[in-house]
């Protein structure tokens, strides 16, 4: 087996990791386009050539961040068997078993998601697409009438009070928060 190293990423992908590291860094406010150019190491001229404008270039973290949590989430879900409650299974073991996945999504979107909201809320309709796919498959589980989104409400809120650390749990606290999520998903409907 040989040591490969993989290629330097493209111009593009440079110029979007420079741009969410900036956000982390430094706040919204620091998101400029000189500053991504400059932290991505590309003249501002080049950056122009891939985001003509820094909505351009929002447009594109928040693209590569959809596509990411998409992804992340059909990964969880090709690890579930097929049976009752999937979707909502897959909702439970993206939050909990797959901290890896969540914790990047945490660090990439935080600074990301901000930077849309305050530049445009529209920006954000990418996430919003993906989150929606997700609802719609929650339909499918046929549980009771609300239990697939209250188990996914309550997984949304972990991740946002994560993302804007307003609270830690215990390793107890999340157990039990698990434990009480798993019983909505017990009952199925007939």
């Amino acid at each position: 087996m040989s040591d490969v190293i993989p290629p330097p990423p493209d111009a593009r992908t440079r110029i979007l990791d420079a741009a969410e590291r900036v956000c982390q860094a430094k706040g919204v406010p620091a998101l400029t386009l000189e500053a991504a150019a400059k932290e991505a190491k590309v003249s501002k001229g080049g950056l122009l050539y891939h985001f003509a404008s820094k909505e351009a270039l929002l447009i594109g973290l928040l693209s590569r961040l959809a596509d990411s949590i998409a992804l992340d989430f059909e990964r969880v879900l090709a690890t579930l068997p097929a049976g009752p409650a999937r979707y909502t299974r897959a909702v439970l073991a993206w939050t909990f078993d797959h901290p890896e996945a969540v914790c990047q999504q945490h660090e990439r979107a935080s600074g990301v998601f901000l930077a849309a909201f305050h530049q445009d809320p529209s920006l954000m309709d990418p996430i919003r697409k993906v989150v929606a796919r997700i609802r719609d498959q929650l339909r499918e589980d046929a549980l009771p009438p609300g239990h697939a989104l209250a188990v996914m409400a309550a997984c949304d809120g972990l991740f946002m009070a994560t993302l804007f650390g307003l609270y830690e749990q215990t390793l107890e606290e999340r157990q039990a928060l698990r434990t009480a999520l798993e019983t909505l998903i017990t009952e199925i409907r007939t």
